[in-house]
């Protein structure tokens, strides 16, 4: 009989985890296959591949429970169980099995708690010299408000040990957070609530492959939205568009460091924040992250794979790797493309990437993950972006450029839009800077404007022409009926104060129920502003197969647009 592994899956679908995972488990699933072992399923969302019937060696659909995975341990008599693939559901468990006998595999659940549990953390960031923001973990409102006076406002406040920034929320003064604080401790009762100072930088994350001394980054990931909107809400994109190479040299030293602190062996996934040229740690899952499937697409590497490799006592070294940073390369052939899903590439070594000449690799190609909203379906949800994940899945745009390949993931999440009617504009003061840069590039992409009397005057102020609309409280016409009387192709709306007032939901909700795309932050608007150009002529996007990407060039030149040739395989 063969050695049997049992895999935890991550349980029912709900925002935050269910299919973003089920990517990861399968993959393991086949990789322990290949080593040689029969992989045993425990999951219960019909919606996956994982439970398939022929995906594993045998399949348990039943909760993602202490209870029911120690009564399969105990049937199938595995060798150990499987805790990083599944999300924060079955990472979760670790500590429990471990706690009843039940071998863990790969990261211990020793050093599971020490990235979770926040003194731990804290006091391991504090030996190994790395910077966080300044806050605790409380159990208390008095503790909590001690906390906030002490770093200053606003917070983020948030539950540990949850998933999807759930009970999440930047509260900007103490009555935020007297009104919020209850929700977040009810979300994980008998857990501390971490209250944390709010960086309001640029947010970027990294997936690590470690085997415990070695450490592979494949790559970085730069969030479009700044910090305060949850990964799993933020649009993101590979490689890093405007940080620097010492930045990112710093990031990958990071992973390194704390991978070996950890002895993470499998996946870990690091959360930064960039603020005035200090990286900053904002949290590490020692497990597998929602963003795996996408990195290893464009990465062009079988980072799963590897993980599990690691993850069973293999060393890096042993599949051909070392510790740094990966740099795909092109593998353009007579062809046009490699056949092969997935690309060659170099890891730029650790100390090289260390060193004061460390220098960015250019990009092949440039791959933008785009968030799914379903707030037509949830009728009470607010589509204002925050901590709190509200995104139901997810997509992905890849062009040789990063306007193409922002236009492809925009479009492909719903965000779009013809010249008929006009782009509405309403916006908090904070954002009024940024909305002004945006609307002269609509204006100069031939789009007519129109904005709430604020915004109007701070569009004036550059010269630029608007219809200035009333708000819902000055009486039609106003900005509702504009929008109800199909005058309106677009509307960024971001929320005036620490909550979205009554009228600003509203607005929002019936951009929505009339079907025309409602951009609520005011990055994510920078965006659709830098991708105008290819709005206005999608030919200047390409459409190829992701290896044919890879590759550095088209498969069929002959045929391409002009612009393609200049793509070749040392691009």
């Amino acid at each position: 009989m063969k050695r049997r592994i049992l895999v935890l899956g991550s349980g029912p679908i709900r925002i935050g985890q269910g299919i973003e995972f089920d990517y990861s488990c399968v993959h393991c699933v086949w990789a322990l296959q290949n080593l040689g072992f029969d992989a045993i399923i425990i999951n219960n969302n019909p919606e996956t591949v994982s439970t398939d019937f022929d995906t594993g060696n045998g399949l348990y659909f039943e909760p993602v429970t202490l209870e029911d995975v120690l009564r399969v341990v105990a049937h199938e008599k595995v060798e150990g169980v499987v805790c990083q693939f599944g999300g924060q559901t079955a990472i979760n468990l670790a500590q429990y099995l471990e706690a009843k006998g039940v071998s863990v595999l790969g990261t211990s659940p020793k050093a599971i708690a020490m990235a979770e549990d926040r003194a731990q953390f804290d006091e391991l960031l504090e030996q190994l010299g790395i910077a966080r923001p300044r806050g605790r973990g409380v159990h208390r409102l008095e503790e909590a408000i001690e906390t906030a006076r002490e770093i200053g406002y606003p917070v983020i406040v948030r539950p540990s040990f949850v998933l999807g920034g759930r009970a999440m929320e930047v509260c900007h003064d103490e009555d935020h957070l007297r009104r919020f604080y209850g929700e977040a401790e009810s979300a994980n009762p008998g857990q501390p609530v971490l209250v944390d100072q709010y960086l309001q930088g640029v947010e970027a994350e990294v997936d690590v492959i470690s085997d415990g001394v070695a450490t592979l980054v494949p790559g970085i990931m730069e969030h479009i939205e700044r910090a305060g909107v949850h990964s799993g809400d933020s649009m993101a994109v590979y490689p890093p568009v405007s940080l620097s190479a010492q930045v990112q040299a710093k990031m990958v030293g990071i992973a390194c460091d704390l991978a070996r602190a950890l002895q993470i062996k499998g996946l870990m996934n690091i959360q930064f924040v960039v603020d005035r040229g200090e990286v900053y740690v904002l949290e590490v899952n020692p497990r597998a992250s929602r963003t795996v499937p996408y990195l290893s697409k464009v990465a062009g590497i079988r980072m799963v794979d590897l993980a599990t490799h690691c993850m069973m006592g293999h060393s890096l070294a042993q599949m051909g790797y070392e510790s740094g940073l990966w740099a795909p390369t092109p593998t353009a052939t007579k062809s046009g493309f490699n056949p092969e899903p997935y690309s060659p590439g170099r890891v730029i070594p650790e100390a090289e990437v260390r060193s004061e000449g460390f220098a960015v690799p250019a990009a092949i190609l440039y791959a933008v993950k785009a968030p799914v909203f379903s707030f037509q379906k949830l009728s009470r949800v607010e589509p204002t972006l925050g901590p709190e994940m509200k995104s139901t899945g997810e997509i992905m745009g890849v062009d040789f450029t990063y306007e193409a390949a922002l236009y492809k993931a925009l479009v492909a999440s719903g965000i779009n839009f013809k010249g008929e009617g006009r782009v509405a504009l309403t916006v908090g003061d904070a954002d009024k800077p940024k909305a002004v840069e945006v609307a002269r590039e609509l204006v100069a992409a031939g789009y007519k404007l129109a904005a709430t009397s604020g915004t109007a005057r701070a569009l004036a102020e550059v010269g630029l022409e608007s219809l200035v609309v009333g708000k819902i409280g000055e009486g039609s016409p106003n900005l509702l009926d504009l929008i109800l009387s199909g005058q309106v192709a677009m509307m960024i709306n971001t929320p005036t104060g620490s909550r979205s007032t009554e009228d600003g939901q509203r607005i929002r909700r019936a951009g929505i129920e009339v079907g025309i795309p409602v951009v609520t932050n005011i990055d994510t608007a920078g965006a659709l502003a830098r991708a105008l150009a290819i709005y206005a002529d999608p030919l200047k996007s390409s459409c190829l197969r992701v290896d044919e990407y890879l590759a550095g060039r088209p498969a069929a030149p002959s045929t391409a647009p002009e612009e393609w040739a200049v793509y070749t395989g040392d691009a």
